[in-house]
């Protein structure tokens, strides 16, 4: 009976069939941006927003006051009169219950300053020129609750953490393409509820939901790509994470085109409902299908994939060698039970985590220094695209390992030199920053390769879940730690940021290298890896 790596190559390794499910899948990628990023324009900052006296609404309809005479009445006075208060976050302490004039509402409060008047803080009556621009007008996240924004994003991330264990485990048992669709299916109703949320509340449930769906239609897309193709095709995971940079650079495009954030919100949710359409034409992995003992399903596969792409199996092919390897639902234990599988797992862990945390730290450091939003955000995504090309042009050459490494140390290396640059020369730290983002975005692409390359295919959902679930973990630590020790000293996070790349860098290291080489499809394939 021929291995599955043999039936593999005589089908096609990366033929017709293959570049039709990797150019679908691919599109997973442009959508699963949009959600890690939209928050960007969902939660833009109001221009012009003030705090509403009680029974300011009454006046000025009776007085048929637009809403910038409104604000010239009760904000600009309160200006004027307390330099420090902006109007945003306090108010006059009066109540305009009483009939006053229309001309000089406040002088019925006596002659004296305006500065002399109590203020009071504003709870719930703020008033916006553009009510439904964002999430911040829409639920009042400003002042005193703006760290909800924060805590949008970090509910999203919670999504993706739970996302990678539950569906993860699901896609394992229960196979791929069905996770993959029940999860495009998920990301778009939840999407659409997300979009027309009465209150906070539910917009937190189901963005939280949004994120649980939407890192299953990443993980499992990625894993049906490297595991219908070659072992020399296996690059074609570092091309997708490119159409999620080309999903970075388009959003702004939609943000521009599109002026509320329910608007926003459809139109980078219902792109999810297309995917369903795949069921007709992506199949189930085959290599899922043997470990569970489908070796008749799995072969009807692979004679349709050489089908088209103009192959002919041998007809002595009436079946594929099925891993002897007991299959069983996958946990934690599985993944450190044998020493290079431990350190396989413990290394990987640790990579993950730190790519995210250094990524998204050094995305936050940068910010957005003024100018158009729309643009400054398609160049931050066009900035990821030579570290894609740069892997293209390298892993098949020198290997997964080497770039794995030095993309990290280079961050490291970058992230220290900058902490020490003189703020008069601003050009050269921003110059420096972004090699050191550079750097570890080619390591953050390499992680994605590696991790699903290591492990067996028993294990290898599973495996790839756990380990990026680390990602969604530094993510959300990331906000918290950069902003803490930047209020100790604003160059301590990149400090702490070297170290932990550095580190990243030596221990990677110590992986094996697996350019060439077939997916393992036994634990023990993965112990005789070296």
């Amino acid at each position: 009976m021929p291995s599955f790596d043999e039936v593999l190559k005589e089908a096609g390794e990366f033929g017709r069939f293959q570049k039709r499910v990797f150019f679908l899948l691919c599109q997973t990628g442009i959508t699963f941006s949009f959600l890690f990023t939209n928050v960007v324009f969902l939660g833009r900052a109001p221009d012009n927003y003030w705090c509403r006296i009680p029974g300011a609404a009454e006046l000025s309809e009776r007085c048929g006051w637009t809403l910038e005479e409104e604000r010239n009445f009760t904000v600009l006075p309160l200006r004027l009169g307390n330099g420090s208060s902006s109007g945003e976050c306090e108010r006059l302490d009066v109540a305009w219950d009483t009939p006053v004039s229309c001309a000089s509402p406040l002088a019925h409060y006596g002659n004296g300053s305006v500065g002399n008047l109590p203020l009071a803080t504003c709870h719930d009556n703020w008033v916006y020129e553009q009510p439904h621009s964002s999430i911040v007008s829409e639920y009042n996240l400003v002042c005193g609750s703006a760290w909800m924004l924060d805590l949008s994003q970090a509910i999203l991330n919670l999504g993706f953490l739970t996302g990678a264990f539950t569906l993860g485990y699901a896609a394992d048992r229960y196979g791929r393409i069905l996770i993959y669709l029940l999860s495009c299916l998920g990301v778009g109703i939840c999407g659409i509820i997300v979009a027309f949320a009465p209150n906070f509340t539910v917009f937190l449930i189901f963005r939280f939901l949004q994120g649980v769906f939407g890192k299953g239609t990443w993980m499992t897309c990625y894993v049906i790509v490297t595991e219908i193709v070659g072992s020399d095709q296996r690059i074609v995971g570092i091309v997708i994470q490119m159409f999620f940079t080309l999903g970075i650079m388009i959003l702004p495009g939609i943000a521009y085109l599109i002026p509320t954030w329910q608007g926003i919100q459809l139109a980078t949710s219902l792109p999810n409902f297309l995917f369903l359409l795949y069921y007709w034409v992506v199949p189930e992995s085959p290599r899922w299908l043997l470990t569970r003992k489908k070796g008749e399903k799995a072969l009807k596969i692979m004679r349709n994939i050489a089908k088209h792409n103009g192959k002919y199996l041998s007809p002595h092919y009436s079946e594929i060698t099925i891993s002897s390897e007991e299959v069983s639902n996958p946990s934690f234990l599985d993944l450190v039970r044998t020493p290079q599988l431990r350190r396989i797992t413990l290394i990987l862990m640790y990579a993950w985590f730190t790519s995210a945390l250094i990524y998204q730290g050094l995305v936050m450091r940068l910010g957005i220094v003024g100018g158009n939003l729309y643009l400054d955000f398609f160049i931050s995504g066009a900035v990821e695209l030579p570290a894609a090309l740069l892997i293209l042009v390298t892993i098949d050459r020198i290997g997964r390992r080497l770039p794995f490494g030095i993309g990290n140390i280079v961050a490291g290396i970058a992230c220290l030199i900058t902490a020490f640059l003189p703020e008069d020369i601003p050009w050269l730290k921003t110059t420096v920053a972004t090699l050191g983002r550079l750097g570890i975005t080619i390591a953050f692409e390499i992680v994605y390769l590696v991790n699903i390359e290591l492990y067996p295919t028993t294990l290898r959902n599973f495996g790839v879940s756990l380990c990026s679930s680390l990602c969604d973990l530094g993510g959300i630590i990331a906000p918290f730690l950069l902003f803490r020790l930047a209020a100790i000293w604003l160059e301590l996070p990149l400090i702490i940021f070297s170290i932990l790349a550095v580190v990243c860098g030596l221990l990677v290291l110590l992986l094996p290298e697996t350019k060439g080489i077939s997916l393992p499809e036994t634990v023990e394939d993965v112990e005789q890896l070296s």
